[in-house]
């Protein structure tokens, strides 16, 4: 594990209780650096979806927190932010959730499958995630009348598809 993904293993462990606390769910936690700085960014969210003032105690008491630790060797800037609706799914929860949904879904490598006797190839596509199984990590996509069955491992991206 490296030097981040520990921060990373740390931090989620000392603000999951705190999203316990308040019902949130806690999302993602990720050290980044952008523009020259370090980040360290807390994603929660909660039924209903999240408010300021969720996020406002949430950086309050985990800032306080941090402060005590003090266990992140480089200067960083913590956030504590929603995930958004276009939030990529990680976890076995964020999939079953969203069964049901239309979502998009990129692939590492093109999938093939035939439909109406054609044979189709792609790596990024539309569809409904109509199944998930967490103990083989494998989610079907349904489009149209083709169900295609893929590993958790060989998706890049997949989260809801949302028409603006």
């Amino acid at each position: 594990m490296s030097k981040h993904e520990d921060y990373e293993s740390r931090t989620e462990k000392l603000v999951e209780p705190i999203c316990l606390n308040y019902d949130y769910e806690l999302v993602d936690v990720e050290f980044v650096k952008e523009a020259g700085s370090w980040h360290l960014r807390v994603y929660i969210d909660k039924e209903g979806g999240i408010t300021l003032d969720d996020l406002t105690k949430v950086n309050h008491q985990l800032s306080d927190i941090m402060d005590e630790e003090d266990f992140i060797s480089e200067s960083y800037i913590l956030e504590v932010s929603s995930p958004g609706l276009l939030r990529p799914f990680k976890k076995a929860r964020d999939f079953v959730r969203n069964i049901g949904q239309d979502v998009e879904v990129k692939l590492f490598s093109p999938v093939v499958w035939e439909e109406k006797g054609k044979k189709f190839s792609d790596k990024e596509f539309v569809g409904v995630l109509s199944a998930y199984d967490e103990k083989t990590k494998e989610l079907t996509i349904t489009m149209d009348s083709v169900e295609l069955k893929l590993a958790q491992k060989d998706v890049a991206l997949i989260r809801k598809s949302i028409d603006f």
